[in-house]
């Protein structure tokens, strides 16, 4: 909206950059929603691109949003009152289930680089996901991680360590079952990639991929029943929930 206005206004990215203190490709990277609006950006250019109080507005629900990508957003809210969240991750430990310095970890590798006060509210917004274990009625929660997230250092030793700590806390509440896919395994229904099933708070069944230009969500057959299936098939070859916290307390105790 900020681009809308400004080329509606006839004026270029260099000279909006100079009435709000912003270098060009400063006022480029708000444009494209890859750095959240500082300073005085918002109320100056509202006011000398003619928008009449909209950007003011958008900037309100984009500090309240955390400045997250909208398709996060929506998957969040979904979470929020899922009955059910199945979640297999490949990389790194899944985002409802990190530690402040992992998830710290985590956003401090992000390309283009996030300005710090970027990442204190990403790790803010992901810490408060964990309310999900502790929510009435309580949700039905299962994970499935790759071996290889337990030893990626992302933070450093001690971070990993807390993090893994951390791991086998939130798996030894009752509604919550943690797997481990092992290395050695020759048969894997989960190579297409990461995956997180709901049930949502209707009842209906839903499923959430993400990569690295944005998420989606699958509602229809037959996509939706083939995701289920793999999962399904994915917790029968994982380590089972007792094996999986020995590993873990395992690579935790080397580090």
């Amino acid at each position: 909206m900020l681009r809308f206005y400004r080329e509606r206004a006839d004026m270029t990215q260099e000279a909006l950059g100079r009435h709000v203190g912003y270098s060009k490709s400063q006022v480029a990277m708000v444009e494209r929603g890859e750095r959240s609006p500082k300073g005085r950006l918002v109320e100056i250019a509202d006011e000398v691109l003619g928008a009449q109080g909209a950007l003011t507005v958008l900037a309100e629900k984009e500090f309240t949003r955390g400045g997250l990508p909208p398709w996060t957003e929506d998957y969040l809210a979904e979470e929020k009152k899922a009955a059910g969240l199945h979640v297999y991750q490949t990389h790194v430990i899944p985002g409802s289930l990190q530690t402040q310095a992992y998830a710290r970890a985590i956003y401090s590798c992000h390309c283009p680089a996030l300005d710090d006060d970027e990442i204190d509210k990403r790790v803010a917004k992901r810490v408060q996901r964990q309310q999900v274990f502790q929510r009435k009625p309580k949700p039905v929660v299962s994970y499935v991680l790759e071996e290889s997230t337990l030893t990626r250092p992302l933070g450093g030793a001690a971070a990993l360590k807390e993090q893994l700590q951390h791991i086998l806390d939130i798996g030894s509440l009752r509604n919550v079952e943690i797997q481990v896919m092992p290395h050695d395994r020759q048969a894997h229904a989960g190579l297409n990639g990461s995956m997180i099933l709901l049930e949502t708070a209707e009842h209906r069944q839903l499923a959430y991929v993400e990569g690295p230009s944005g998420g989606y969500f699958v509602s229809e057959q037959p996509d939706l029943g083939e995701l289920f299936a793999q999962y399904g098939i994915l917790r029968a070859q994982a380590l089972n929930p007792d094996e999986s916290a020995k590993l873990i307390d395992e690579v935790a105790q080397g580090l």
